[in-house]
């Protein structure tokens, strides 16, 4: 399970979504477009529906990955340990891994009921840059003494951010080279993140 708000979905994204299907040889990847993230405030007039169709677009071509709608079926908070134990019946007996950010991994500990996430998945998560491969492995080891399992991959640095890719829509800046062309012209035709 890869989820968040994907508020665009990016080109940093499908590359992070490869590599760990690729690292962790996985079956499937699920993209969960979160309903409202407890974690991000965002921008409020892009609907839940519209980042879906955004993912949709963007994954429909790329090997193993699923869109999922299951958190903005569910609507409200889209809390991690109910979309797992969502996933848990639907996938029964199947190993479950949960990838994250660096700034998700480095607090999902404090997340709501982080000891059933910990239960249901392996924990995953990213290096942002080189600087922070030491603390994800010193904040890997505080999971694991919480009773985590957990793998930190390097699958290469990404430095392109939803937050930056708003604001070069917002002051007309080209987008093109950092998402993919369906969600430039889904982003365009329906004129999100503009005034």
């Amino acid at each position: 399970m890869f989820g968040g708000s994907f508020n665009p979905v990016h080109n940093g994204h499908i590359m992070l979504a490869q590599a760990f299907t690729e690292k962790l040889d996985l079956d499937k990847i699920l993209i969960v477009p979160s309903y409202i993230s407890p974690h991000k405030a965002g921008d409020s007039t892009v609907t839940p529906l519209q980042r879906l169709e955004m993912c949709r677009a963007a994954f429909s071509d790329i090997r193993k990955a699923e869109v999922s709608d299951i958190e903005i079926k569910r609507k409200g908070q889209s809390y991690t340990y109910l979309t797992l134990e969502e996933l848990s019946v639907i996938y029964s007996g199947a190993e479950l891994f949960l990838i994250t950010g660096a700034d998700m991994f480095m607090t999902i500990d404090k997340w709501k009921n982080p000891e059933l996430i910990f239960r249901r998945a392996v924990i995953c998560g990213v290096p942002r840059n080189e600087d922070n491969i030491e603390a994800l492995e010193k904040q890997a080891e505080q999971l694991r003494s919480l009773g985590a399992r957990t793998e930190i991959l390097d699958a290469g640095i990404v430095t392109v951010s939803s937050t930056m890719i708003r604001e070069m829509v917002r002051t007309g800046k080209d987008i093109s080279r950092l998402v993919p062309e369906a969600v430039a012209a889904y982003i365009k035709k329906n004129r999100l993140y503009t005034d």
